[in-house]
């Protein structure tokens, strides 16, 4: 719904714009990808290396331990024309439930993953929407977008905003 309203905004300052060229030129329109801020800005890159930190040792003990279901899995494929039918049956049953109990631990990880990056990336989301507004105000733009189509390099302001969420912050903002 807000990206309708800012298309239906911005559609209606091109209209302004194309009708009446002296107003074209006090529209003062801006433009930042949210992706490349989330992507490059210190900020995001610190959130993601405290994520790594956080996760990478579960991620990798899930990776050994579905490793070492696969070799057992190849194991028992491997060991089963020589096996008695119950051993076999009862490997596979043990195989199943390791893997039923893998895939439960794996979506655990990614939920707990996706709901510890949601919280850190809202603070940076937050973090760079302040800095927008600053921009907003101290440069008077009239509007400032984030989901486009296309945006000319001449309304582009990813750059200052990447630029300013570099800047160590100051005690007490």
């Amino acid at each position: 719904m807000k990206t309708f309203a800012l298309q239906c905004f911005a559609a209606a300052a091109m209209a302004v714009a194309a009708v009446s060229p002296a107003a074209a030129q006090e529209l003062k329109i801006g433009y930042v990808n949210s992706e490349r801020v989330l992507r490059e800005a210190t900020p995001a890159k610190a959130a993601q290396a405290k994520l790594e930190a956080e996760f990478g040792k579960r991620e990798r003990e899930l990776n050994d331990a579905t490793a070492k279901l696969k070799a057992s899995a190849d194991k028992l494929e491997k060991d089963a024309p020589t096996l008695s039918e119950t051993e076999r049956t009862r490997r596979q049953r043990e195989l199943v439930d390791q893997d039923r109990d893998m895939q439960r631990k794996r979506r655990e990880f990614q939920e707990d993953l996706n709901q510890r990056r949601n919280e850190e990336l809202a603070g940076v989301v937050e973090r760079a929407n302040r800095v927008i507004r600053q921009i907003f105000d101290a440069e008077k733009y009239d509007v400032i977008l984030q989901e486009v189509v296309f945006a000319s390099s001449r309304v582009d302001i990813t750059d200052k905003v990447i630029k300013i969420l570099n800047t160590p912050a100051t005690p007490g903002k």
